[in-house]
């Protein structure tokens, strides 16, 4: 199994899919805590995810990376996961410690309650391990042809019983030398909790560099779920929802950045913008400050600015590692499910350690934002939305149906399409061919950036929305690649518009030049004012894009 950049990438991704299932674990188990509702059942509800968080990394590591996420994928995870923990517990032997004083029923009881305690600590890294054992396998031997007397067995029902041999091997590596696996950690546990505040900057900082790779997952899921143990409960987001007054330190920073710092960064940004383009780039800056403020989904906004001003990506990246320190010398710890928003701080505040902290910090920072984003916008002229030199181009009234025939013509094509995936707001996709890509098209259909980690793969960010577009782009992958095909071919075809079509542009005598190109309409106005909206949406249901002040693009 190679693992290189391009095989990290889908891994990074397919962690976002246990992660997803946090969110409601955590609202549950809150909801049903004494402090709150007090109803034990909804409190176990939630704790019953927490308790099996190994289990769901060796299910959701092993479909994402599977390269058609099936489900026999995950089923490998699962029975790799079981067979691990079983097999490795059966290996292990009791410090002579625990046993002290004991025999009998009493020694065994307790040996039990040792490997039970010591494997829970190991449950998150044994899932990782047996989902990515999975996920290759079944890439690997999903295929597979066995002679006819054995060909029931053969292809994807291969791949859970290979797994389950390789499960042998990893529960004899963790059984047979579980003390120096546990000694390790312990060390690398202490070495990160005791790095102090160099450790927490640097945490900070690594974490906004990676978001351009998609790597920071990784190191996410390092510090939330390994990091630390607090009676069996390991990581700082484990930890801090078991209750540990000390978890939340690789957290907590990132609220005053999420929920002040970047919403303020918005409008310094709109401030900066030219006047006659505030208009076009406001609401789109409000609605990604909205987001990060409430949810905690901040890739929209970085990706604004992280291309097109790198200065200030860098500032942001400093800032971010700088607000870890901040919040840990302040001993404020604060933790959350799905990420740094207003939703998981208000849930989360009775478990909180000062949390109300964070309105003066959040603060401080806002100003920082806004204030160095206005200098270092006037003073380098970064070309931050709504100064750039080409016109804005703003994506209307393109319907749920036409939205993944229109991404597909910008992708190059179904043809140019291997593999559609997602994770929490970016399009994670395979293809043929990086040229064939409209990176243009791509930023008008709403897309914040576009980065090529290497020649066929391509990762698209779009925002909250990305699984609702990954969808549509399957359904109409699947289902017509032969009217895609069509649509392309019209390029080559003499530009016919209909009476309708010329009605709502304002008339024939309005149309100075009509092209028809990757499947879209594009069309120059005399008078940009005699277009008719109304009269253009009915008659382009599939929806149109306007270009500066006298240009319009029709979906076809």
């Amino acid at each position: 199994m190679k693992i290189g950049l391009s095989s990290l990438q889908p891994l990074g991704r397919a962690l976002m899919l246990p992660i997803a299932v946090l969110p409601v674990a955590g609202l549950l188990l809150r909801l049903g805590q004494p402090d709150l509702l007090d109803i034990a059942f909804v409190s176990a509800a939630g704790q019953a995810i927490f308790s099996n968080l190994g289990l769901l990394f060796a299910v959701g590591v092993a479909v994402g990376l599977a390269r058609d996420n099936n489900g026999a994928a995950g089923l490998a995870g699962v029975v790799g996961y079981l067979i691990t923990i079983e097999a490795a517990k059966v290996l292990m032997t009791a410090p002579p410690e625990v046993l002290a004083g004991l025999s009998g029923d009493a020694a065994e009881a307790a040996a039990k309650a040792f490997r039970d305690q010591a494997l829970t600590r190991l449950g998150v890294p044994i899932g990782i391990i047996s989902g990515l054992i999975a996920g290759d396998f079944y890439n690997r031997f999903s295929t597979l042809k066995l002679p006819e007397y054995l060909a029931f067995f053969g292809g994807r029902r291969f791949v859970p019983i290979a797994a389950g041999f390789a499960a042998l091997a990893v529960a004899a590596i963790i059984g047979l030398s579980f003390s120096a696996i546990d000694h390790a950690i312990d060390v690398f546990s202490r070495t990160v909790v005791g790095s102090g505040e160099i450790g927490m900057f640097v945490y900070g900082l690594l974490n906004r560099l990676l978001i351009i790779t998609g790597l920071h997952h990784i190191l996410n899921n390092v510090a939330w779920f390994i990091v630390g143990d607090y009676h069996g409960a390991t990581g700082d987001l484990n930890r801090f929802f078991a209750g540990d007054p000390t978890a939340g330190a690789f957290m907590s920073g990132f609220f005053p950045v999420m929920m002040f710092g970047l919403p303020a960064a918005c409008l310094a940004m709109y401030h900066a913008a030219r006047p006659e383009r505030r208009k076009a780039v406001g609401g789109m800056l409000f609605s990604l400050a909205l987001t990060a403020f409430l949810t905690g989904v901040t890739e929209p906004i970085e990706f604004t600015f992280m291309f097109l001003a790198p200065a200030l990506y860098a500032i942001h990246a400093v800032l971010t590692g700088l607000a870890m320190v901040v919040m840990n010398l302040l001993d404020v710890h604060l933790g959350f499910t799905f990420s740094a928003g207003l939703f998981d701080y208000v849930l989360n505040f009775g478990k909180s350690t000062r949390p109300w902290m964070l309105l003066p910090v959040g603060l401080v920072y806002a100003g920082l934002y806004y204030s160095l984003f206005r200098v270092f916008i006037r003073v380098l002229n970064l070309k931050t939305p709504g100064r750039e030199d080409d016109p804005v181009e703003t994506v209307t009234h393109v319907t749920s149906g036409g939205r993944g025939e229109a991404f597909i013509l910008a992708l190059g094509g179904a043809a140019n399409l291997v593999a559609v995936a997602s994770c929490t707001t970016r399009l994670r996709l395979r293809i043929v061919s990086r040229d064939r890509v409209d990176e243009a098209a791509l930023k008008r259909l709403g897309a914040r950036g576009v980065i090529a980690p290497s020649p066929d793969s391509l990762q698209v960010v779009i925002g909250p929305t990305v699984e609702a577009v990954a969808q549509d782009i399957r359904d109409q992958w699947t289902a017509a690649p032969s009217a895609i095909a069509a649509a392309i071919a019209v390029e080559s075809a003499p530009t016919v518009l209909s009476d309708t079509l010329k009605a709502a542009l304002g008339g024939a005598a309005n149309i100075r030049s009509s092209t028809t190109k990757a499947g879209r309409l594009c069309v120059v106005l005399a008078d940009a004012a005699a277009l008719n909206e109304t009269a253009l949406t009915a008659a382009a249901p599939k929806g149109f894009v306007r270009l500066g002040s006298d240009s319009v693009q029709v979906l076809v």
